[in-house]
């Protein structure tokens, strides 16, 4: 009995033209093959960043980690509030734990190997771009959707980094393959598939509690489409996010060493106190005007022709509610909306694939072979060069002195060379204990959250560098090394001298300003007849 052949080609090209285009791509031959190269890619990757972008990297991720597995190190106020959930700080903790056990936590080690941890995630996150991409299209939409992810300079700079909102675009990714709503047809797609998905929602949105502005929105979506609502409902989401919020229960009671509801503070704060506004405020419209076309860069324009061409709006819908959501809260970071850059990259990839599909029907129907380059061609070489040295730069180049002064405190403190450190600087504005790896007293300015209408120690030194450091210096014993901006070592070069420190180092930070004065370089000074 012959069998129904299905078409499985959404672009309505013949197997003719697209088996060749694919299957001549050996490294996409197997998943365990493409595993493999979004992995090489990802390693690179990881060794290239060697710049500073958000404290919440280090301050909240691998500061925790590190008190956690070596017993010092610093926890804001966040955590003392029980805002935070051990659970990703977990994973790093354990890796620190290894790399003790087999005497590799060296500073090199210490610095390299979080984000090579990473890699390894950021790699499962492209897989599942590219098996979602399959799913939705085909293979040869698949390749170019990551070719979009690897070379997108937003997805390079940040998708390697140690943050909440990296490990959350991942888990969106492997989400997003397993629900059965997602699909263009869930008829055919095992029962087992969304039990899966919503472990994988469940965890996001234990690792951030946002994560589940885009649950919801599936889950909706899942409760629509779905002809077993009820079971839906009481036999896979409350048994499976019960099961999800007690364990993050437990590990929480186990850490804070009292019952704490994380979603629920955080809920309380971000949401219903607006406490994430004293860190900085944004009109509503910034992510549709400013933030997300910023992280898409050349791209926007082919995500939006690709989501006009397929329509397939409950994935673009995805993308509109994300940032309609975000939009209500005041404090607003690019980092947020990280788990919808990837659904947009592959309405890009969709779009590359039908240029490149139109190329060579028209060269096939021309049969002519021109010198000059094809459209397929010239975009790719468009989108390389205005996205490659974007990505470099900002991972190489921009505000790197905030990541380079502590690898070297890092040294210098193996060696017995510093004693104690004081950052006189914006809070969090540089690592912290899980960079320097050694048990000394340091001290920053202190910039958490006030009941009261006062400046905390961050605001009184911008306010009066001098005047500030000058009761510092009256009220405390004087620490070996000050680390300190070229904005304000400039203002407080003569009294640090008056006190007998010398400037010992100096680092490159950032060609251009911020969110304050241009912080040009990192200064290090040093206590005299240390």
């Amino acid at each position: 009995m012959r069998r129904r052949r299905v078409n499985t080609n959404p672009l309505n090209t013949s197997d003719e033209e697209a088996k060749p285009e694919y299957s001549s791509f050996v490294l996409f031959a197997s998943e365990n093959r493409v595993f493999a190269v979004c992995l090489a890619v990802r390693i690179v990757n990881a060794l290239l960043i060697q710049t500073y972008f958000n404290p919440d990297e280090h301050w909240q991720a691998l500061e925790v980690a590190h008190r956690m597995a070596f017993g010092y190190g610093h926890l804001t106020w966040e955590w003392k509030k029980g805002i935070r959930s051990y659970l990703h700080p977990m994973l790093f903790a354990l890796l620190y734990k290894i790399l003790a056990l087999l005497h590799l936590d060296t500073p090199l080690v210490m610095i390299k190997a979080p984000r090579l941890l990473q890699s390894v995630f950021s790699a499962v996150g492209d897989l599942y771009l590219y098996k979602l991409s399959h799913v939705l299209f085909d293979g040869h939409v698949a390749k170019w959707a990551l070719f979009c992810q690897w070379t997108n300079w937003f997805m390079f700079y940040c998708f390697n980094r140690t943050l909440s909102n990296s490990l959350e675009t991942v888990l969106t990714l492997v989400g997003l393959y397993y629900w059965p709503c997602m699909r263009v047809s869930s008829g055919n797609v095992h029962s087992v598939s969304r039990k899966r998905g919503l472990v994988v929602a469940a965890l996001a949105c234990a690792i951030r509690p946002t994560s589940a502005i885009t649950w919801l929105y599936v889950g909706l979506l899942e409760l629509l489409v779905t002809r077993d609502r009820l079971r839906f409902i009481f036999l896979e989401v409350l048994p499976i996010g019960v099961l999800m919020l007690g364990f993050t229960c437990l590990l929480d009671r186990w850490m804070y060493d009292s019952w704490i509801l994380v979603p629920l503070n955080f809920l309380k704060f971000n949401f219903l106190s607006s406490g994430g506004d004293y860190y900085g405020t944004h009109k509503w419209h910034w992510y549709f005007t400013s933030g997300f076309p910023v992280m898409l860069f050349t791209w926007i324009q082919f995500s939006f022709v690709g989501i006009m061409k397929y329509k397939h709006w409950k994935l673009s819908g995805l993308i509109v509610w994300v940032l309609a959501l975000y939009s209500v809260l005041g404090h607003k970071e690019f980092r947020f909306v990280l788990p919808v850059l990837p659904v947009a990259l592959i309405f890009s990839g969709y779009n590359l694939a039908d240029t490149e599909r139109a190329d060579r029907k028209r060269k096939s129907a021309l049969n002519v072979h021109s010198k000059w380059p094809s459209k397929t061609q010239f975009t790719v070489f468009f989108l390389l060069v205005t996205n490659i040295p974007m990505a470099l730069y900002m991972s190489l180049v921009h505000q790197r002195g905030a990541e380079d002064v502590m690898n070297y405190l890092s040294k210098e403190a193996q060696n017995e060379k510093v004693k104690s450190i004081l950052f006189l600087m914006p809070c969090h504005a540089t690592p912290y204990y899980s960079t320097l790896h050694c048990n000394l007293p340091m001290r920053f300015l202190d910039c958490s959250p006030r009941e009261d209408k006062e400046l905390d120690e961050s605001d009184r030194f911008l306010s009066d560098p001098v005047g500030f450091t000058s009761e510092i210096a009256k009220n405390g014993s004087l620490p070996s090394h000050v680390v300190l901006f070229s904005s304000e070592e400039i203002l407080l070069r003569d009294l640090l001298i008056s006190y007998s420190y010398k400037e010992v180092q100096q680092f490159f930070h950032a060609h251009f300003k911020v969110d304050r004065d241009l912080q040009a370089s990192v200064s290090v000074y040093a206590l005299t007849g240390q």
